[in-house]
């Protein structure tokens, strides 16, 4: 259990915080047709907004939305920035509950029963950031005024985050769900101080659901195998990266695991058959890939 806690709470710091030997991670701007940047927005004061810096380049592109838990259910809006990033500038509006945190002060410490882990941001964070988007979209005069698209929402998260992910899964405007390195415990429920989701939230999934995991080494690997098994009826996949339960959020431009997103969800919101291809067949993209291994259900 200590140990459980402990990698929870890994996830939720940022790299340059955990040692002075570490160097603060370069931020790449993305890998798709829209370098990225990020902001805080007066009007969304408890969120970081992640966008193509440039959004006049978009042309006909509408931008598909994005939110995602942070790790450890972290206030750092800016923990998985690379990752985040790379999604914005594949043509999305991406946003993490949090602020942009002030390197030259310390990390807040968190309060909470000794031994357990709590979470510093709610998990209905996600689904304000959907409602702020939706608004923005409608509003006169906002710069994202006719920009989105509000039938193209994929909900996300790290860690304790993608556990914030399963418990807004029902949202009906969510059309796919992205689980990293996470899943709903299989023992000690209820460990994350805020956090209440059962198995039973897996069953509530709808459009469609990708896991992407660490590999046996992911502490999270039985939870989210668990997880995977229990789908049923909805299209279906679980990529491993052996990589552990830190991920690749931080390498350049979010890694492969932003990689393997970005081709699900330009698959599962927008239809790209160049994507599908990816996921889809006996000798799909991704199950020739030495980098992952990849399992599916309910896809042809």
């Amino acid at each position: 259990m200590r140990g459980l806690l402990a990698l929870l709470a890994l996830a939720a710091t940022p790299v340059a915080a955990q040692g002075p030997s570490k160097p603060e991670p370069v931020t790449t701007p993305g890998s798709g047709k829209w370098p990225a940047t990020y902001e805080a927005v007066p009007a969304l004061p408890a969120h970081v907004v992640y966008r193509p810096r440039d959004l006049s380049t978009l042309g006909a592109r509408k931008l598909g939305i994005y939110v995602f838990g942070n790790g450890g259910c972290s206030a750092d809006g800016t923990s998985s920035r690379n990752h985040l990033l790379d999604i914005a500038s594949r043509g999305y509006l991406a946003i993490a509950p949090g602020t942009i945190p002030d390197k030259s002060k310390p990390e807040p410490q968190r309060s909470g029963p000794p031994g357990r882990l709590t979470a510093a941001t709610p998990a209905s964070a996600l689904k304000e950031a959907i409602d702020w988007a939706i608004a923005e979209n409608g509003r006169a005069g906002s710069p994202l005024e006719g920009r989105i698209d509000p039938d193209r929402i994929a909900i996300s998260g790290f860690s304790c985050g993608g556990l914030q992910a399963l418990m807004n899964a029902d949202d009906p405007r969510v059309r796919t769900i992205v689980v990293m390195n996470s899943g709903v415990f299989n023992k000690q429920p209820g460990a994350i101080e805020g956090i209440r989701v059962g198995k039973d939230a897996i069953g509530r999934l709808h459009g469609s659901a990708l896991y992407v995991l660490g590999g046996p080494t992911d502490i999270a690997y039985a939870n989210g195998m668990d997880d995977y098994r229990r789908i049923g009826g909805i299209p279906a996949a679980v990529v491993n990266i052996p990589v552990g339960h830190g991920g690749t959020y931080m390498q350049p431009n979010g890694g492969i695991a932003a990689e393997v997103v970005g081709a699900w969800l330009e698959w599962q919101l927008w239809y790209d058959q160049a994507a599908a291809r990816r996921f889809t067949g006996p000798d799909c993209g991704f199950c020739r890939d030495p980098r992952l291994t990849i399992e599916r259900k309910n896809i042809p």
